[in-house]
C-alpha cells in the first residue's frame, strides 16, 4: 500500500521531483544504548553500519530534497540505527524490488512504507512502527466525479509493487460481477511518474497511502483533493530477512525505545504524521488486529 503523491509547495514541477519538505525541524540527538546494541548479531554489527534500502520517491516518508535524503522513514531509520550503535546507510531501489533484495540479503533492512500483509509476512520479517490507510487523490473539484467506493470504468494510477494494485484487482472482479467496465490500472515504476500522469490528466485519480496523499494535498496549493475517506488501515513495517530473527528483535527493541523516550513522536510531529502513531513495536504482528 505504499504509494505516494509527490507534490511540493510549488505544485508539480516538470519532472515531478519534490523541491522541499514540510519542516526544517532539528531533531534531538539519539544516543547508543549498549544493552540494545548487544542484541545486534555480530554479522550485522561488524562494519558499524546498517544498510537500509528504500524507494526514495514518496514524500513525506522518503524523498530527495535538493539532493539530501529526508522523510519520516529516513528519520526513523537513522534514529533506530543510532540507538543500536550503528550508522544508517541508505540505498535507493525501485519499490517492487525491495523485498526481493531483503530475501537475497542484498540489504540488512528496508524501511519504505511497507504495509504489513500476510503475503509479505511470508517472505520477510516485518517490525511495526506506524499505521496508515489508503486514500484516493484527484484534481481539485473532482472533475471526473470519482467515487472511492466504485472505480469501475475509471483510469487510476498506482506505483508498481504496492498493495493498492491488489485493491484495484479485487475491485475489478466486482466490476465484472456487476457487469461494469473494469478500472484501467496504470502502473508506474516511480511515484513521480504517477504524479505526472495525474497532473497531465492522463489518469482520473491515484490511489496512495493516506499520509502521503494528505501531505500532497497540503503542499499542492489547492490543486489536489482527497475523495471520500481513507480505508484499509494497516501497520507499516521495517523489513528484515526472514532468517535474521536476531536483527528483527534488535530493530523491535530499538523502535520501542524510541517510542518510549519520545523521539519517535517528535519525528512524526516534524512531518505532521502523528495521527498514525502506535505505542508498541511488534515483530510480525497479526494484521487482522487492524481495520
Amino acid at each position: 500500500m505504499v504509494v505516494a503523491l509527490t507534490l511540493t509547495s510549488c505544485g508539480i514541477g516538470g519532472t515531478g521531483e519534490p523541491t522541499g519538505h514540510s519542516t526544517k525541524t532539528v531533531l534531538p540527538p539519539v544516543s547508543k544504548d549498549a544493552k540494545l546494541a548487544s542484541l545486534v548479531p555480530a554479522k550485522d554489527a561488524e562494519d558499524g553500519k546498517l544498510l537500509i534500502a528504500n524507494d526514495q520517491t514518496y514524500p513525506p516518508n522518503e524523498f530527495r530534497d535538493s539532493g539530501a535524503l529526508v522523510g519520516m522513514d529516513v528519520d526513523i531509520g537513522r534514529a533506530m540505527a543510532k540507538r543500536l550503535g550503528l550508522e544508517a546507510e541508505f540505498q535507493n531501489s525501485s519499490f517492487d524490488g525491495l523485498l526481493g533484495g531483503i530475501k537475497a540479503h542484498k540489504y540488512e533492512a528496508a524501511i519504505s512504507s511497507f504495509s504489513i500483509s500476510a503475503d509479505r509476512l511470508a517472505e520477510v520479517n516485518l517490525v511495526s512502527y506506524y499505521i496508515a490507510g489508503t486514500s484516493l487523490g484527484t484534481l481539485k473539484g473532482n472533475p471526473n466525479r470519482l467515487n472511492e467506493n466504485d472505480l469501475c470504468g475509471t483510469t487510476i494510477a498506482v506505483q508498481k509493487g504496492t498493495t493498492q494494485i491488489d485493491d484495484l484487482n479485487a475491485r475489478n472482479k466486482r466490476c465484472t460481477v456487476e457487469h461494469k467496465p473494469q478500472t484501467n490500472i496504470l502502473q508506474f515504476q516511480a511515484q513521480t511518474d504517477v504524479n505526472l500522469a495525474l497532473s497531465a490528466k492522463r489518469v482520473q485519480g491515484a490511489l496512495a497511502d493516506s499520509p502521503v496523499v494528505a501531505y500532497a494535498i497540503k503542499q499542492s496549493e489547492g490543486k489536489l483533493e482527497q475523495v471520500g475517506k481513507s480505508y484499509a488501515n494497516a501497520p507499516y513495517g521495517v523489513a528484515v530477512p526472514k532468517d535474521d530473527t536476531g536483527l528483527a528483535k534488535a530493530v523491535q527493541a530499538s523502535l520501542q525505545s524510541l517510542m518510549d523516550d519520545g523521539t519517535y513522536r517528535k519525528i512524526l510531529e516534524k512531518w505532521g504524521l502523528d495521527e498514525g502513531a502506535i505505542k508498541k513495536a511488534e515483530v510480525n504482528p497479526k494484521v487482522t488486529d487492524y481495520s
